[in-house]
């Protein structure tokens, strides 16, 4: 350990004195809470509550805490303009983290995080610096309860679209609006936030049972000073984040996501930490493992059951449990324990919310990657929560050059059964910063037509979207993919069931189209995205910043 001992350390010494290091501090490890507390958000209001937890915790195992924050924007709030930075923000967030750790010489972390961006931002952050890593999640909003119905998040998307379709009342509205978000934490579904924190539990990062307790319990504090003190213990240990999130505990993480019917997101930060890790992983290896890992669970907003019920059915170590034949159980764990210790004694409290093997909700996962001529490089969809009627489907584009014109065709009533809406230069360069069209699908949704018109982009989706939302198709418009050739009235052929996507056209005309096509100019220009826009990849490789 390298302590700050010695005279080259005078100075540092000097300045750490009056934060309230001593000589006893300048001999045990350093370890940073990395924290993403603020006031902007249900998911982040609480989580300067489990700071003094996690630094009792530190203390007791040998280590010394100190704290710094990081950047949290909230997806749900920062819609229309505001969404052209969420993505980016994975970036900024992965750069600030990483240039603290390292600036500060830190020997181990901490990283407490909720939400869609934050939670992959620190895991990148955590895969450059390869410091002893311990994450706490920072749980879940409790479901709300009333009109005699259990209700989440996902419910006012979809109830802006019933209120347009005049589906319910003004006054329904309102009591939604007031009703839905009842308290601190995540939004109490299975979107790209509660399901990154599964993936985090699933590689062992974090301690057992994080994911499903909720944001307002006392158990967290709880584990917030274990956690704490596991952090301690694993730099002493010197268990470098290297030694836990590996190839085989990646595939570990993206089985879960797949056998909970996570967010399609999962794959952008799976991807970007692989990257990060320099372990080779692609579109294809999501396809192989999906088709060899069955869905075993759905949640909110594809199924009636709740964040509670899976904590009420064991929650992540159970679901591990079930898939003990197709999981790797000698991935290290930052405890020191292997995932095979950590499941062994549990049990499934519920097998009709935690499904075992024998008796799948579906024979595989809930991801499917497709592609075909509109997306010779793959797209993702969740076709776990896409009706069956809806996994094969023929019908007319109708084309949108971003989500504004999608919304505006909503609002309007443009939009017919049958149709195939193509949403474009939404994608990491064109829009860019990948907006995410939450909103549109979820007004499908409570319009009525999720069930019998299609959405494609070159976006991406919340993780709670349902439906036959189809996104990250690549190339991206920006980048002259043949999303960006499509005229309305091109038939759309879907078919998920052989992961097929293409735009039925004569051949020498869609080359016509492609000589007279011109890039669009970027809806938002200047500060950081411009950045952005030049240095990113494209979704299929993880819409990461590289030179």
């Amino acid at each position: 350990m390298p302590g700050l001992d010695g005279l080259e350390n005078t100075y540092a010494r000097a300045l750490y004195r009056p934060v309230g290091l001593d000589e006893q501090s300048f001999s045990r490890p350093l370890i940073a809470i990395v924290n993403s507390a603020g006031e902007l958000a249900p998911g982040h209001i609480h989580l300067g509550q489990l700071t003094n937890p996690i630094r009792r915790g530190i203390a007791t195992g040998g280590g010394v805490p100190l704290v710094f924050n990081t950047a949290a924007a909230c997806d749900g709030i920062c819609q229309g303009e505001g969404m052209h930075f969420i993505l980016p923000s994975r970036e900024a967030i992965a750069a600030s983290v990483e240039m603290m750790l390292r600036a500060h010489r830190f020997d181990g972390a901490v990283f407490v995080g909720s939400c869609d961006k934050i939670t992959p931002g620190m895991l990148m952050a955590a895969a450059r610096c390869d410091l002893p890593s311990v994450f706490v999640t920072g749980g879940y909003m409790r479901r709300a309860e009333f009109d005699d119905k259990p209700r989440c998040t996902s419910d006012i998307k979809e109830a802006i679209g019933a209120f347009q379709a005049g589906r319910i009342t003004q006054a329904e509205l309102t009591r939604i609006e007031r009703g839905i978000c009842n308290g601190p934490g995540i939004c109490n579904m299975m979107g790209t936030a509660n399901t990154m924190a599964c993936l985090v539990e699933a590689m062992g990062l974090s301690l057992p049972d994080n994911v499903t307790t909720p944001a307002d319990s006392r158990d967290l504090l709880g584990l917030a000073e274990r956690a704490g003190r596991a952090a301690a213990e694993a730099t002493l240990a010197q268990r470098r984040f290297s030694l836990v999130v590996t190839r085989a505990s990646l595939r570990n993480a993206i089985r879960v996501g797949l056998a909970i019917g996570g967010s399609t997101n999962m794959v952008l930060h799976m991807l970007a930490l692989a990257s990060d890790l320099r372990v080779e992983l692609t579109l294809d290896d999501f396809e192989q493992l999906s088709q060899h890992t069955p869905l075993l669970a759905k949640f909110k907003p594809s199924a009636e059951v709740f964040l509670e019920d899976f904590q009420r059915a064991g929650g992540v170590p159970v679901l591990m449990k079930e898939l003990t034949q197709r999981i790797d159980t000698q991935c290290l764990c930052s405890t020191g324990e292997t995932i095979g210790q950590r499941i062994d004694s549990v049990k499934n409290g519920d097998p009709t919310v935690i499904r075992s093997t024998r008796n799948p909700l579906e024979r595989t996962g809930g991801l499917a990657i497709l592609h075909g001529s509109l997306a010779p490089r793959g797209a993702v969809v969740k076709h776990s929560a896409v009706s069956e009627r809806m996994r094969v489907h023929t019908g007319p584009a109708v084309v949108c050059d971003g989500e504004e014109e999608v919304r505006r065709l909503l609002m309007d009533g443009r939009v017919r059964a049958g149709d195939v809406l193509i949403i474009r230069y939404e994608g990491p360069r064109g829009g860019p910063g990948m907006r995410e069209l939450s909103i549109p699908a979820a007004m499908l949704v409570g319009m009525g037509l999720g069930d019998s018109v299609a959405m494609i982009t070159d976006g991406r989706y919340s993780g709670a979207t349902r439906g036959p939302c189809i996104g990250h198709v690549c190339p991206e418009a920006a980048e002259g993919g043949p999303i960006a050739l499509v005229q309305n009235g091109d038939k759309i052929t879907i078919d998920i069931p052989n992961r097929r996507l293409d735009v039925i056209a004569d051949r020498a005309e869609f080359e016509r189209r492609r000589e007279t096509w011109q890039p669009r100019r970027p809806k938002v220009i200047g500060g950081f995205l411009d950045v952005y826009r030049r240095c990113v990849s494209g979704a299929d490789t993880g819409a990461v910043m590289r030179p």
